[in-house]
Protein backbone atom coordinates (compact mmCIF):
# COMPACT_ATOMS: atom_id res chain seq x y z
CA UNK A 1 0.00 0.00 0.00
CA UNK A 2 1.06 3.04 -0.97
CA UNK A 3 1.59 6.64 1.35
CA UNK A 4 -0.94 8.37 -0.36
CA UNK A 5 -3.55 5.14 -0.05
CA UNK A 6 -2.91 5.02 3.04
CA UNK A 7 -3.43 8.28 4.15
CA UNK A 8 -7.01 8.08 1.77
CA UNK A 9 -7.57 5.11 3.93
CA UNK A 10 -6.94 7.24 7.20
CA UNK A 11 -9.12 10.29 5.99
CA UNK A 12 -11.81 7.89 5.39
CA UNK A 13 -11.87 6.64 8.51
CA UNK A 14 -11.66 9.82 10.07
CA UNK A 15 -14.83 11.12 8.16
CA UNK A 16 -16.90 7.91 9.42
CA UNK A 17 -16.04 8.15 12.88
CA UNK A 18 -16.62 12.05 12.74
CA UNK A 19 -19.99 10.93 11.11
CA UNK A 20 -20.63 8.83 14.13
CA UNK A 21 -19.69 11.20 16.56
CA UNK A 22 -22.02 13.63 15.59
CA UNK A 23 -24.91 11.21 15.22
CA UNK A 24 -24.35 10.38 18.54
CA UNK A 25 -24.03 13.81 19.90
CA UNK A 26 -27.12 14.43 18.16
CA UNK A 27 -28.98 12.30 19.25
CA UNK A 28 -27.60 13.24 23.31
CA UNK A 29 -28.49 17.10 22.25
CA UNK A 30 -32.01 16.08 20.95
CA UNK A 31 -32.67 13.65 24.34
CA UNK A 32 -31.10 16.84 26.81
CA UNK A 33 -33.83 19.34 24.86
CA UNK A 34 -36.54 16.72 25.54
CA UNK A 35 -35.74 16.42 28.96
CA UNK A 36 -35.35 20.25 29.53
CA UNK A 37 -39.14 20.32 27.86
CA UNK A 38 -40.27 17.36 30.46
CA UNK A 39 -38.56 19.21 32.96
CA UNK A 40 -39.95 23.07 31.55
CA UNK A 41 -43.52 20.93 31.66
CA UNK A 42 -43.73 19.78 34.77
CA UNK A 43 -42.49 23.32 36.33
CA UNK A 44 -45.82 24.73 34.27
CA UNK A 45 -48.19 22.60 35.56
CA UNK A 46 -46.58 23.33 38.67
CA UNK A 47 -47.52 27.06 38.74
CA UNK A 48 -51.03 26.02 37.36
CA UNK A 49 -51.38 23.91 40.44
CA UNK A 50 -49.95 26.92 42.73
CA UNK A 51 -52.60 29.10 41.07
CA UNK A 52 -55.47 26.95 41.55
CA UNK A 53 -54.57 26.08 45.59
CA UNK A 54 -54.88 30.00 45.67
CA UNK A 55 -58.15 30.61 44.18
CA UNK A 56 -59.03 27.45 46.41
CA UNK A 57 -58.47 29.52 49.53
CA UNK A 58 -59.91 32.67 48.08
CA UNK A 59 -62.93 30.10 47.78
CA UNK A 60 -62.80 28.76 51.15
CA UNK A 61 -61.97 32.30 52.52
CA UNK A 62 -64.86 33.70 50.91
CA UNK A 63 -67.51 30.80 52.07
CA UNK A 64 -66.53 31.21 55.82
CA UNK A 65 -66.45 35.08 55.96
CA UNK A 66 -68.62 36.57 53.21
CA UNK A 67 -71.15 34.21 53.12
CA UNK A 68 -70.87 33.62 56.74
CA UNK A 69 -70.72 29.69 56.53
CA UNK A 70 -69.25 27.56 59.16
CA UNK A 71 -68.59 24.69 57.19
CA UNK A 72 -66.85 23.88 53.71
CA UNK A 73 -68.41 21.04 51.51
CA UNK A 74 -66.02 19.63 48.70
CA UNK A 75 -69.48 18.85 46.70
CA UNK A 76 -69.92 23.15 46.40
CA UNK A 77 -69.45 24.23 42.48
CA UNK A 78 -66.66 26.41 43.05
CA UNK A 79 -64.60 23.86 44.83
CA UNK A 80 -65.72 21.01 42.95
CA UNK A 81 -64.48 22.56 39.93
CA UNK A 82 -61.40 23.97 41.28
CA UNK A 83 -60.55 20.05 42.71
CA UNK A 84 -61.24 18.03 39.45
CA UNK A 85 -58.75 20.89 37.52
CA UNK A 86 -56.14 20.34 40.53
CA UNK A 87 -56.68 15.97 40.29
CA UNK A 88 -56.23 16.30 36.63
CA UNK A 89 -52.56 18.53 36.36
CA UNK A 90 -51.79 16.13 39.35
CA UNK A 91 -52.17 13.52 36.56
CA UNK A 92 -50.41 14.99 34.53
CA UNK A 93 -47.55 15.75 36.34
CA UNK A 94 -47.12 11.76 37.63
CA UNK A 95 -47.45 11.36 33.89
CA UNK A 96 -44.38 13.63 33.21
CA UNK A 97 -42.22 13.00 35.87
CA UNK A 98 -42.61 9.24 35.28
CA UNK A 99 -41.60 10.28 31.56
CA UNK A 100 -38.84 12.10 33.03
CA UNK A 101 -37.44 9.32 35.55
CA UNK A 102 -37.57 6.38 32.34
CA UNK A 103 -35.51 8.71 29.58
CA UNK A 104 -31.93 7.08 29.38
CA UNK A 105 -29.48 9.79 30.89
Amino acid sequence: MTFSERMKELLEQGWAVSKDFAIKAGAKAQDLGERGMLMWDIKQLENQAQKLLIRLGNETYITFTEKDQATADRETVEFKTILNELAIIKDQIEKKDLELKNRPR
